[in-house]
C-alpha cells in the first residue's frame, strides 16, 4: 500500500522542516536524539497539544467541561501540561490516579473508571476523594464496605451501559452485553439499593465508544445520551431525593490514521451539542456537562522515531530494518485492534525532500513477522542511520506496547 502525497501533507502540516529534516518543537530530529541519547524515542509537541485543546474549547459550547483521559498517554510531563489545559482527568488505574493528583488537579475533578477495580484501588480512591465510576452492582457493594471500614463517604458516579451503540466506532463500548458499565435497565434497582449513608452519588457516565470519525454517528449517540440522561436524572432525584453534580457524556472523537480517512467535523458536533443544551435546558441546569477525550487531544501531537540499522533485499523485496518496532508501538504494527493492517503516515525524517524513491517494507528488530512498521510504502531511498518517523503517535504508544518483549532496549519519551 503506497502512502499518497495528501496523507503526508496532512501529517506534516504541523511539523516544520529545514532542508530535509523534520523538526518537533523547533528542534531537528538529530538534536532530539542527542537530548535523549538514543533512538528509538517518542517526541510530543507541547504547542500542538495546547493548540488542539484551545481550538476545541473555543469551538464547543461554554457549558461543556473538557476532561482528559490519561490512559491515552500517561507520560508524566504531558499529564502535567494537561492539568493546565483541561478541567479534569479520567483515570483507569491507581497509578494514573496518583499521577493525576500530583499535578494539583482537584480531587473532585478526577474520575476513576474501569471494570475490575480491586479493594485496594477503591480504598485509595475513597481516601484521595476522587469519584469512582462504578461498573457493577458488586463493585458498589465493595465501595460501600470500604467506605464503612474507612469511616469516609465515597464519591461515585454510575457508569451506564446504554442500549444504543456508537455506530462506526473503532471500539464499541455499549449496546448488548459489555464488561463496561451497568446496563441501563438495571439502574433503577441499583439506585434503590444505594446506601446513601456511605455513598455520595455525584452523577452518571454514559460512554458509547471511541475512535469515531463519523460526525453523524456521534450526533446520533449524543442525542440518545441526552434522552437517556433525562430519564436517569429524574429517576435519581425521585429515588435518592438528592441532586447530582455532573453528567459525563463520554467522547469518542477519532483521529485519521490511514489513507483516505478525513478529520472529524467537530463544528457539526459542537452545533449539535448547543442545540441539545437548549432542548434539555431543565436537565443541564446546575449540572456540569463533561466531554471526556484522550486520543483526540494528543495523538496528532506525537511522533515515534527509530533508526535504520540494516538494509536488505529478499527475493526482490527491499527491507529497512530498524532499531524500533512493535515492542514500542504496538498500534502501528497493526496488532492493536486492526483487522486488516494499514500503514500509519511514515516518512524518512532526515530525507523529507529526497528525489530518489523506492518501494520498501520497514520492519523492527524482533524475531517475529508481526514486527512491521510499514508495508509496501514508497519513500525516499534510505541509508543506514536514517530516521524512520511514524506520525499520529501521541496516543496509545509506549504504555500500550509490550516494551519488555524479547528484552530489547527501552524507548525514550520527551515533551518538547
Amino acid at each position: 500500500m503506497k502512502l499518497s502525497t495528501t496523507d503526508l501533507t496532512t501529517s506534516l502540516k504541523d511539523y516544520p522542516s529545514s532542508s530535509s529534516e523534520l523538526f518537533v518543537g523547533n528542534h531537528p530530529l538529530s538534536h532530539l536524539e542527542k537530548l535523549v541519547s538514543n533512538t528509538p524515542f517518542y517526541a510530543y509537541d507541547r504547542q500542538l497539544i495546547i493548540n488542539r485543546v484551545t481550538q476545541l474549547t473555543n469551538t464547543l459550547p461554554k457549558k461543556i467541561s473538557l476532561h482528559y483521559a490519561i490512559k491515552a498517554n500517561p507520560f508524566p510531563s504531558l499529564v502535567q501540561l494537561m492539568s493546565t489545559q483541561v478541567s479534569g482527568f479520567d483515570v483507569a488505574s491507581r497509578k494514573e490516579m496518583l499521577l493525576a493528583i500530583q499535578t494539583g488537579m482537584p480531587a473532585d475533578k478526577i474520575s476513576f473508571a474501569g471494570p475490575g477495580k480491586t479493594t485496594e484501588d477503591i480504598e485509595a480512591a475513597i481516601i484521595a476523594g476522587v469519584t469512582l465510576h462504578v461498573e457493577s452492582a458488586g463493585e458498589i457493594t465493595k465501595v460501600e464496605l470500604a467506605a464503612g471500614q474507612l469511616s469516609l463517604k465515597a464519591n461515585i458516579a454510575i457508569r451506564v451501559n446504554p442500549k444504543f451503540e456508537l455506530k462506526s466506532s473503532g471500539m464499541k463500548m455499549s449496546g448488548g452485553a459489555k464488561p463496561f458499565g451497568i446496563d441501563e435497565e438495571q439502574v433503577p434497582q441499583i439506585l434503590k439499593e444505594l446506601n446513601l449513608t456511605k455513598i455520595n452519588l455525584r452523577g452518571f457516565h454514559i460512554f458509547a465508544g471511541s475512535q469515531n470519525l463519523n460526525a453523524e454517528a456521534i450526533l446520533s449517540a449524543q442525542q440518545q445520551t441526552f434522552m437517556l440522561a433525562e430519564e436517569l436524572v429524574a429517576l435519581s432525584s425521585k429515588i435518592t431525593k438528592g441532586k447530582i453534580d455532573y453528567l459525563n457524556i463520554g467522547g469518542g472523537f477519532g483521529v485519521p490514521y490511514f489513507a483516505n480517512e478525513k478529520s472529524l467535523d467537530v463544528t457539526a458536533i459542537a452545533n449539535n451539542l448547543e442545540s441539545l443544551l437548549k432542548k434539555h435546558e431543565t436537565l443541564v441546569d446546575g449540572l456540569e456537562l463533561i466531554l471526556e477525550l484522550g486520543r483526540y487531544l494528543v495523538a496528532e501531537a506525537g511522533i515515534y522515531v527509530c533508526k535504520v540499522v540494516d538494509k536488505k533485499v529478499s527475493r526482490g523485496t527491499n527491507y529497512l530494518v530498524c532499531d524500533g518496532g512493535l515492542h514500542h508501538h504496538l498500534a502501528n504494527s497493526g496488532n492493536f485492534g486492526q483487522v486488516i493492517r494499514k500503514n500509519y503516515p511514515v516518512v524518512i525524517g532526515n530525507k523529507l525532500k529526497g528525489d530518489v524513491q523506492e518501494l520498501v517494507n520497514i520492519v523492527g528488530p524482533l524475531c517475529t513477522p508481526l514486527d512491521i512498521l510499514a508495508d509496501k510504502i514508497m519513500l525516499p531511498k534510505a541509508s543506514m542511520g536514517d530516521y524512520v518517523v511514524v506520525f499520529q503517535s501521541g496516543a496509545y504508544g509506549a504504555t500500550a506496547s509490550p516494551k519488555d518483549f524479547l528484552s530489547q532496549p527501552q524507548v525514550s519519551e520527551l515533551l518538547i
